[in-house]
């Protein structure tokens, strides 16, 4: 049996409600929701010491609650700007110290933007930087930690799928970070089926291999979109913009996928992952 865990993005309205402040006490609450995963995003930067990083760490590692990180959302490997893309170095190697305190072990980060850019231009020097820094970054990451490259939901962004899945090509070390909200924003709402998820995971089984493939991260939320991609992150009350869960379960289970599913629902994280779970055991028991 496949074992796929899920939890949220970031503490939910709720665990406010319920009186909590720090996310030094999310691990027990996630856990007493029947979650098993929860993803600290850095995403304005790295705004927490070491020493609460590790205590952090430690708090999720007593309750069995595996940590993800999302790094800063100023990352940018096609920035032709010599200095800026030294600082989108520095974000990704800060952010595996990061990982190393919090005993997480995936990085999840957006890759590039065009700029000024074509997006051939920016896709080719996209890889031609990550070939060259690649050997950096493995010897960091060691053989436990990743980096996930993740989809994105607007057109002058770099991550459609297939830039992703070619990206992660690069290194065992790297997987793919699918963010479903994000592909049905950039494709207007093509995901509408199961078959369509099975497109996206069998051009990763082709060029990953089954391995890295099984165990790919995943973003999910409904996702409000434009002419332009994404425009805000919903919640499951959602009916109208999609995409919806049941497909996808129905691949986790066909397939017998063991990926990480991180809920970003707008507040309603949380519950929204115990609603994918049991979406998820639901299916499988059929």
């Amino acid at each position: 049996m496949s074992k796929v865990l899920f939890g949220p993005s970031g503490n939910s309205e709720s665990f406010f409600s319920d009186g909590h402040s720090s996310t030094i006490e999310a691990p027990a609450w996630v856990k007493s929701k029947g979650l098993e995963l929860f993803e600290y995003s850095f995403g304005q930067g790295y705004r927490m010491s070491s020493d609460t990083a590790v205590k952090i760490g430690n708090e999720f590692k007593k309750e069995g609650i595996e940590l993800s990180v999302h790094a800063p959302y100023f990352i940018n490997f096609a920035n032709p700007d010599d200095e800026m893309y030294a600082k989108t170095i520095g974000y990704i190697t800060t952010g595996i110290k990061f990982l190393k305190n919090l005993q997480a072990k995936r990085l999840i980060f957006h890759p590039a933007s065009c700029g000024k850019l074509t997006r051939d231009e920016a896709v080719g020097l996209m890889m031609k930087r990550f070939k060259e820094i690649l050997p950096t970054f493995e010897k960091e990451l060691g053989e436990e930690l990743y980096l996930c490259p993740e989809t994105m939901g607007k057109t002058m962004q770099i991550g459609t799928y297939k830039e992703i899945i070619d990206l992660c090509a690069l290194s065992n070390r790297l997987l793919p970070a699918f963010d479903f909200g994000h592909i049905n924003s950039l494709t207007q709402g093509s995901l509408k089926s199961a078959d369509d998820y099975k497109r996206i995971f069998d051009y990763a089984f082709e060029k990953l291999g089954e391995e890295r493939t099984k165990i790919a991260h995943v973003h999910f939320s409904k996702i409000q979109y434009g002419a332009k991609g994404e425009i805000k992150h919903l919640t499951f009350a959602d009916d109208v913009y999609g995409p919806n869960f049941e497909d996808l379960a129905k691949v986790l289970a066909d397939y017998n996928l063991d990926c990480h599913i991180v809920c970003e629902s707008a507040g309603t994280q949380a519950e929204d992952s115990v609603i994918m779970k049991d979406i998820y055991l639901k299916t499988l028991a059929k």
